[in-house]
């Protein structure tokens, strides 16, 4: 039986029956259609993306049972006094702390509260942010925004008016991010505000929903896209008959799965395991009979993640089929089961003359990129097949950042001169390493090292855009791109079963991103290039962090770390306080 549910929800007196034990979550989106409010994990309640405000405190609904707002307060981001929550939302847009915008009305949310409370301290903003994941900024933008709203600069009180009609429009805001998401994007207001098209958001709450089928249920299913589904009336009730595999995080450990080869003499060898791509908001669409599926891609790329999602063609298929409009939506857990992988590898690398040797077995294609450096690159794969998820090498820099660690500790450990190897063009990026891209965009990192407590001090990235077009936006995806890499080469990886292929770490928590109090600073210089604009340049920012990361790591330790992430670190422990 339902409970009948009497709650004021941004100022207005709402009634609404629920069923025992529904989360507040299900309510706000699928009863009131206030879809400001993201599922990104639920009902885990580990990516902060569906927080709203209970009676003026912070509460992750989707693990808020509605039966405890009745004769409450619940405040969404549209219920949020107009002029925080545009200034937040101006900041953001102001610093590029929001790309995608799938997780930025939480922090909005959030952050409304610290200002309510006047707790602008970094200690209380590291509290509140603890609460949150993003993936696409790398924290600094978003804490930079926070600070600009919170304790503003006497700058900002000036007579040059609001800091959005100062910086919006922005020409090339949008056009610089297509070409580092891949797809087109908003960049604005309404972005920042959760306004950016999400699939699911837009689905007709009156559809039928299908969920992935997951391991072991007995419900009846309907085939469409190559996989199995369940259908229900709703969200609620497809994903009761499914039985919904709830999240879960292993204490196996996870291991390389490719054995790791002979260390050639004078060389390097590296072997990486399984890393989930960990886009928040999860695969979604929907079609009606006849009609084009709403892409799953939205406002942001997914880091390459999304581009053979089964999502929009079973909402095709299925909608064709039943007659009527169909909602596909995906659980966290489904992405992790289903998601693509970056390929796993094993390899080695050796200085030889006027060439790099590189040698290995990969889980997938591990594209060969073109040099940064005056050397030839001997590059030879076996491709491998391994039990466990799929693998794409459409993510982020896949074969780029592999190829640049092995260059790069090749070279390292030859004692190699890069700036001798380096042409002009690529010795303005040049710090610690130099990665070029296919396309010629170009990066170079350092990573800074404290040799007493073996802290980060510093990232620093110099990137070679061509025509940057945007230099928040571009400096607000390069500093993702590091946030990434640290987390790829330090902290991140997924335990998947070596003979079933079945992953076990389910929850987004246990992927091991770099959390927001741990990040360090990440200084970025744009160089000034003549020419056009060049894609993909948060591509090479992540392999040139990516190798400077692990290089610094063996200076540090007296040797590079063999296997990936690296967590036995000394470096690595800090991350993960």
């Amino acid at each position: 039986m339902s409970d009948r549910v009497h709650c004021t929800v941004n100022g207005e007196q709402v009634v609404f029956d629920a069923e025992p034990g529904a989360s507040l979550l299900t309510v706000l989106r699928e009863q009131l259609g206030i879809t400001s409010v993201k599922d990104g994990c639920a009902p885990q309640g580990q990516c902060g993306c569906c927080t709203v405000l209970v009676d003026g405190e912070p509460r992750v609904s989707c693990v808020t049972a509605v039966g405890r707002v009745a004769g409450r307060v619940v405040t969404t981001i549209e219920g949020l006094d107009p002029a925080t929550r545009d200034a937040l939302a101006e900041a953001f847009v102001a610093t590029g702390g929001s790309q995608c915008g799938f997780c930025t009305t939480g922090i909005v949310v959030r952050a409304a509260a610290l200002a309510a409370r006047g707790r602008h301290a970094r200690a209380d903003v590291d509290r509140a942010l603890a609460a949150h994941l993003c993936r696409c900024t790398g924290w600094q933008p978003i804490r930079e925004a926070i600070d600009l709203t919170l304790d503003p600069p006497s700058s900002s009180r000036n007579d040059s008016g609001p800091i959005s009609a100062r910086i919006v429009p922005r020409t090339g805001a949008e056009r610089r991010a297509e070409l580092e998401g891949g797809v087109p994007q908003r960049v604005g207001i309404d972005a920042a505000l959760g306004k950016g098209g999400f699939a699911d958001d837009a689905a007709p709450r009156d559809a039928l929903v299908a969920v992935p089928c997951p391991p072991g249920s007995t419900a009846d299913t309907v085939d469409a896209a190559g996989l199995r589904w369940v259908l229900g009336a709703s969200l609620t009730e497809a994903r009761e008959r499914a039985g919904k595999v709830q999240g879960r995080r292993t204490t196996v450990a996870d291991v390389a799965p490719i054995l790791l080869p002979d260390r050639p003499a004078g060389g390097v060898r590296l072997a990486t395991g399984w890393v989930e791509p960990a886009y928040l908001e999860p695969d979604a669409s929907w079609c009606a009979p006849g009609g084009r599926p709403a892409s799953p891609l939205a406002n942001g790329g997914a880091f390459g993640g999304k581009l053979d999602s089964a999502a929009p063609r079973a909402a095709r298929e299925l909608a064709d089929a039943l007659g009527r409009s169909v909602r596909v939506v995906y659980s966290r857990e489904d992405v992790v089961r289903l998601g693509p992988k970056r390929p796993p590898m094993a390899a080695s690398a050796v200085l030889h003359g006027n060439a790099v040797e590189v040698r290995g077995r990969a889980a997938g294609p591990m594209p060969v990129p073109a040099l940064a450096y005056a050397l030839a690159l001997d590059a030879r794969w076996q491709h491998i097949a391994l039990s466990g998820s799929l693998t794409s090498a459409a993510l982020r820099a896949v074969g780029l950042a592999e190829h640049a660690l092995l260059v790069e500790g090749a070279l390292q450990a030859a004692g190699a001169d890069r700036l001798a190897l380096v042409d002009a063009a690529t010795a303005a990026v040049l710090l610690d390493t130099a990665v070029l891209h296919g396309d010629g965009a170009r990066a170079g990192a350092r990573v800074e090292i404290e040799p007493d407590t073996c802290a980060i001090r510093e990232i620093s990235v110099r990137v070679a855009a061509g025509d940057p077009l945007d230099d928040v936006v571009l400096r607000s995806y390069v500093i993702g791109a590091a946030h990434m890499a640290l987390g790829w080469v330090c902290t991140e990886g997924l335990t998947v079963d070596p003979n079933t292929g079945d992953v076990h770490d389910l929850t987004i928590r246990s992927f091991g991103i770099v959390r927001p109090k741990a990040m360090p600073t990440v200084a970025v210089e744009i160089v000034d290039e003549p020419g056009p604009p060049r894609p993909r340049v948060s591509d090479a920012a992540f392999a040139a962090v990516a190798a400077a990361t692990w290089n610094a790591l063996a200076r540090a330790e007296g040797a590079h770390p063999e296997v990936l992430p690296a967590r036995e670190t000394r470096t690595a422990r800090m991350l993960r306080r």
